[in-house]
């Protein structure tokens, strides 16, 4: 029997503030505590990010910035600080709007990923592609665009975690790009507490993250009376601090980010639960063809009609042939999210219409897999195969 390596579709129916650091007033950070910080003045001799640009399909409110609490007296300014480390050499992230190439020898796998340099994903594209040139993007869909217009091979994004659950933005982008899983990479994630050259924990008033980062390590946030920050991404934060130059400001980033921004470590592991772990897909313009030679996992999207059992049905077709679902996600349908559910069918909405996606552990070129798929398209409304790719059974560092 012959294998098709495209997508399978089946369709039966048709208070915020901005960080006063000079060049980055463009970007906006949400506080998880209400605070009132006093004006800062950022010193910095150059901002190697630039401006992001937001696209079409992105939504962000712009507040204005918070005010001061009391006047700064010229006076008492201290002088600006020395950057620890000269980050000029740094590339600039792409941004959806504006996807430059960057040089490449074309010798080298290029992969996309969310963040600056330091930041986890960048990591993970190192553990599954150790030779690879790595290419900053400023959003997640930077990077699914940088794969569609060929400026990358792949790109490398986290989709799970084992304490902050899934990451839905990148469910919805998955399926609205047409690119292909083609692997996945599971990392542990240990954060350290990052601040200035001599700076103690104990002199920290304010930690900047990803919300999910400061999520994590908020027992330990909450022991040393921090106040939460957020921040587009780990590294970034980093990179905010040693060119903000200010000694009460800290980062919660990887030590990979540490090193890259000349920040000092002042606490490793600070996560709540130290056995956390981040499970990336890597994402390519065509599939792979699957094979019997090794484990493989499949990822499938769909859609079913309303109806007792419908799930219960759905999901029946794997267990009937031993197949294991190692994943099942649950995400409303963003162009038509409810649904009628009385019989008359003229009843008001008051159900959500649902997409299922699931992973389950089998290849696409075992009969039993291809048997499962065929059964579940006699039930639902939509079906998309996502990806099939090779397990990953090791657990990096």
């Amino acid at each position: 029997m012959a294998l098709r390596c495209a997508s399978i579709w089946v369709s039966a129916k048709t208070p915020h503030f901005h960080l006063g650091v000079p060049g980055l007033q463009g970007k906006q950070y949400g506080v998880v505590s209400e605070l009132k910080l006093p004006k800062r003045e950022f010193c910095c001799s150059a901002v190697v990010t630039g401006q992001p640009i937001t696209h079409l399909d992105d939504e962000k409110a712009h507040a204005p910035g918070v005010g001061s609490s009391s006047a700064v007296n010229p006076a008492q300014e201290i002088e600006p600080r020395v950057l620890p480390k000269d980050l000029s050499f740094l590339p600039k992230p792409l941004s959806a709007s504006d996807l430059t190439p960057s040089p490449g020898d074309g010798t080298k796998v290029r992969v996309a990923y969310q963040g600056i340099a330091g930041a986890y994903s960048e990591a993970a594209a190192l553990k599954a592609y150790p030779d690879c040139e790595t290419v900053p993007c400023d959003q997640f869909e930077s990077t699914f665009k940088a794969v569609e217009l060929w400026l990358v091979d792949k790109a490398i994004l986290p989709f799970e975690n084992s304490l902050g659950g899934s990451i839905h933005r990148n469910y919805d982008l998955l399926l609205r790009h047409r690119l292909h899983i083609v692997g996945e990479v599971l990392m542990t994630v240990n954060h350290c507490l990052l601040g200035l050259p001599g700076v103690r924990k104990e002199e920290l008033k304010h930690v900047l993250s990803h919300p999910n980062a400061l999520a994590q390590c908020e027992m330990t946030l909450n022991k040393l009376g921090i106040i939460r920050i957020n921040a587009d991404d780990t590294a970034g934060a980093a990179q905010m601090v040693a060119l903000g130059g200010e000694p009460d400001i800290g980062a919660v980033a990887s030590s990979q980010a540490a090193e890259i921004y000349g920040l000092d470590i002042l606490a490793e592991k600070i996560q709540d639960c130290k056995d956390n772990f981040t499970r990336f897909l890597i994402l390519a313009r065509e599939p792979i063809i699957p094979g019997m030679d090794r484990h493989y996992k499949t990822s499938i999207v769909f859609a079913l009609e309303e109806g007792p059992g419908m799930l219960f049905k759905a999901l029946a077709v794997f267990a009937m042939r031993d197949i294991n679902l190692s994943k099942m996600e649950s995400r409303p349908q963003q162009k038509r999210p409810l649904r009628v559910v009385d019989d008359s069918n003229k009843g008001s909405p008051r159900c959500f219409d649902y997409l299922f996606y699931i992973d389950f552990e089998a290849s696409m070129a075992e009969p039993r897999a291809q048997d499962a798929l065929g059964h579940l398209q006699e039930l639902a409304t939509f079906l998309r195969v996502l990806g099939c790719y090779p397990r990953d059974n090791i657990i990096y560092g």
